[in-house]
């Protein structure tokens, strides 16, 4: 999701300013108990229907992996991941995975899981470097889920009928939950496609965040192929994506590049576009290469994984992440993100939350250390 978070302002972090106004926001849920049922009823509605429309099934994913195998996500390349070390092997290390983008599809081979069939995850991760925002958080919680493909179906139909799939999993999810709690639903019934190559042409001068937004305050719900790669002058095409995992330089029949994309949605509280998934077809061992290169990072191909990829060993695939907590904030029309998760936030925000009826759950609302209350 393109963002506008700017570090060097203050209080970078907060809602829209309309949210913040008085009177500009009632939570939907007050009571904290009925507010954790909705959140397990939420994820699990959506992680049935999720696992019956792409044919799905769910297991377990590990809390780390060792940084020599090469199997975390590199997410744009230059973010941080949380590493340490085992007591007695201190020169091991292992890292927190960012998303399990590469484990997956290594999965796929470990359980043999046959083509058409696909695996998703309860993915709990760490992503130190993320913008710590009202949609954004150090802890990620995500459906992350990989399907083997054949590889004929590397190609944007195959693509644009996965994203329908998922998209009737929201659809349906937010039917449920409207019914159960009154909230008003929103979606429409189909998700309109676009890509971000149309979308510069036609908005040269936009932003990647304005033009997501026109898109979604027209149509809704969006899927939006495109992601990653450089547009000519040398800038970012629309937000970035790692060399070793979508496919953003394969060229569609329209003419634009990438077989990967965002499904994004238009927040009727926050009145902007509103990202509950990244996804996409995977690198086969030609376009990895061809990415590795673009991105000055060949030496990758040394790792555990990329052989594994290169030689053939891992299945041609179709995947993505939907966030657990991004879903719940959406569905429940809350203004945070920490409204829906225990997390950590700036304490000067906090602060400025509690003053416009923003909550947020658990130790997400403490800005100091009651430990070190009074302690010297």
């Amino acid at each position: 999701m393109a963002t506008t978070f700017d570090r060097t302002q203050p209080l970078a972090g907060l809602p829209p300013a309309h949210v913040l106004e008085k009177d500009g926001y009632t939570p939907t849920i007050k009571d904290k108990l009925v507010k954790e049922e909705a959140l397990a009823m939420i994820k699990t509605t959506f992680e049935n229907s999720l696992k019956q429309n792409v044919n799905l099934v769910r297991v377990t994913a590990p809390m780390f992996v060792t940084k020599t195998s090469g199997f975390n996500d590199n997410l744009n390349g230059v973010e941080r991941p949380a590493t340490f070390a085992p007591r007695d092997f201190s020169s091991t290390k292992l890292e927190v995975p960012f998303s399990l983008a590469k484990w997956k599809r290594w999965a796929l081979h470990y359980y043999d899981v046959p083509a058409g069939k696909g695996i998703v995850t309860d993915f709990r991760g760490l992503r130190c470097d993320d913008d710590v925002d009202y949609t954004h958080s150090l802890y990620v919680d995500q459906f992350d889920w990989e399907k083997h493909i054949n590889p004929e179906d590397r190609n944007a139909e195959y693509l644009k009928d996965t994203v329908k799939g998922i998209y009737k999993a929201l659809y349906d999810t937010e039917q449920a939950v409207a019914k159960a709690y009154g909230i008003e639903a929103n979606l429409p019934e189909e998700i309109f496609i676009a890509n971000t190559d149309e979308m510069i042409k036609e908005y040269p001068h936009a932003t990647p965040k304005e033009r997501e937004n026109i898109l979604c305050e027209k149509y809704g719900a969006v899927f939006l192929m495109g992601i990653g790669g450089l547009k000519p002058d040398g800038t970012l095409r629309h937000d970035g994506r790692a060399p070793d995992y979508d496919d953003w330089v394969t060229q569609r029949p329209d003419g634009g590049h990438g077989l990967n994309g965002d499904i994004l949605v238009w927040n009727p509280l926050l009145k902007q576009s509103f990202e509950i998934s990244s996804m996409g077809i995977r690198v086969n061992p030609e376009v990895m290469m061809k990415q590795l290169e673009l991105c000055e990072c060949l030496e990758r191909k040394e790792y555990m994984w990329h052989k594994m990829l290169l030689d053939g060993t891992l299945p041609q695939t179709i995947g993505g992440g939907i966030g657990q907590s991004r879903l719940c904030q959406y569905m429940l029309r809350c203004a945070h993100i920490g409204e829906v998760q225990h997390g950590w936030y700036n304490p000067a925000e906090v602060e400025r939350l509690r003053e416009s009826n923003i909550h947020l759950l658990g130790m997400g609302s403490i800005d100091t250390d009651p430990a070190a209350v009074g302690a010297q």
